[in-house]
């Protein structure tokens, strides 16, 4: 036996469950989210607070270190990059933020890695213990510090070199590396008070943004829509649609009312002098465009080759058609006015013809002839 709730209806009762459900999932995918973003700053601010280091920590280093200047951490696995080309970074600053997308293993371009070895932080300098020497950037001397927001790359600029350079690191390390790089800076300019005040500020804002546990839905909030799939946004788009349709109709042309013939439109229809852009008319008609024979209000002829006097050409009192007569190398000043002409046709060297777009064209018998309308239908002839 199906079960119900207080409504009697089975489908209520279904739609409740699956609602539950959907909003039970995107509730607990917020808030992991939020718990590991919570865990992460309460992590940093943790490590601010107790960030310090010792002059023990650098025993056994090839390092020394003058007098008050204690090893803060050290990272075994760090490569030396230079910029090939002269850069601005930069001021450094005390900026805590969260990445905003995983580091990539890759250096970007213009970067290139000259030595590799061993990173250490101390309090007065950053230092890499390389291979071919070693490479101090003291923070007294900083001048400019940028970190890749996308590969793990930090450039350093200080006074007494032209070029940036600086540390390409393992992507688990470097922000970790960051963040105590961070730390030890402020730490030299005497303000890690401000580094704990922006991670509490950060804690706090964080805070509220603390996802809720939804309510319950019952069966009784069910509603009649919940049938259609899609719900209210179907039932709004097909209402659309009904009102659409009967507007389509009515702004469409009717059938002949005197039940006549109906005369099968060609499916490239040609063009008459007035659908063309204003822009292609002359500003006055030409003298000869008074002569032409009064337009009838009955279908144009049908574009094939074959069918009507002119073989599909459009009216023009030119006499130009799509029959085969005499190729026009030369046509009427008024050409442009009765037929769709290409851009720049007047500069083609060839005989007049029509593009598979409807347009037309001075490049007959020439090579690459409307190449840039689907090439040629036929020639325009007289």
């Amino acid at each position: 036996m199906a079960k119900t709730e207080s409504t009697g209806s089975t489908w209520r009762y279904r739609w409740a469950q699956r609602q539950n459900v959907r909003r039970v999932s995107t509730y607990r995918g917020a808030e992991t989210a939020w718990r590991r973003r919570d865990d992460e700053l309460r992590r940093l601010r943790a490590l601010a607070a107790d960030f310090q280091g010792s002059a023990a920590a650098g025993a056994g280093l090839p390092l020394e270190l003058v007098d008050d200047e204690v090893v803060l951490w050290a990272l075994p696995a760090a490569q030396l990059v230079e910029v090939r080309h002269t850069t601005v970074l930069p001021a450094p600053d005390l900026t805590v933020a969260a990445p905003a997308a995983p580091l990539r293993p890759r250096r970007p371009d213009g970067v290139r890695v000259t030595d590799a070895g061993m990173a250490v932080i101390t309090s007065r300098r950053l230092v890499l213990l390389g291979g071919r020497g070693r490479r101090d950037w003291a923070y007294g001397r900083m001048t400019g510090l940028a970190h890749d927001p996308a590969a793990p790359v930090t450039l350093i600029q200080v006074l007494d070199r032209r070029r940036a350079s600086g540390l390409l690191l393992p992507t688990d390390a470097a922000a970790d590396f960051r963040f105590k790089l961070t730390l030890a800076f402020a730490d030299a300019i005497e303000q890690r008070a401000a580094v704990l005040a922006q991670l509490d500020e950060l804690i706090a804002e964080h805070d509220q943004l603390k996802p809720f546990r939804p309510a319950v839905t019952t069966p009784a909030q069910a509603r009649l829509s919940s049938l259609v799939p899609g719900g209210r946004r179907t039932i709004a788009v097909a209402a659309g649609i009904a009102l659409l349709v009967p507007a389509a109709l009515f702004d469409s042309n009717p059938s002949d009312p005197t039940g006549g013939a109906e005369v099968a439109a060609a499916a490239t229809p040609a063009r008459t002098p007035s659908a063309l852009p204003a822009l292609l008319r002359p500003a006055s008609p030409p003298p000869a465009r008074t002569t032409a024979p009064k337009r009838s209000s009955s279908p144009r002829p049908s574009s094939t080759a074959t069918a009507g006097p002119r073989c599909g050409a459009p009216e023009n009192p030119l006499g130009y058609d799509f029959c085969a007569g005499t190729r026009i190398r030369r046509p009427a000043a008024e050409v442009c006015d009765w037929f769709d002409c290409v851009p720049q046709f007047w500069a083609g060297r060839g005989y007049l013809v029509q593009c598979q777009d409807g347009s037309v064209s001075l490049t007959g018998g020439r090579a690459g002839a409307c190449a840039d309308h689907r090439g040629v239908r036929w020639a325009i002839s007289q």
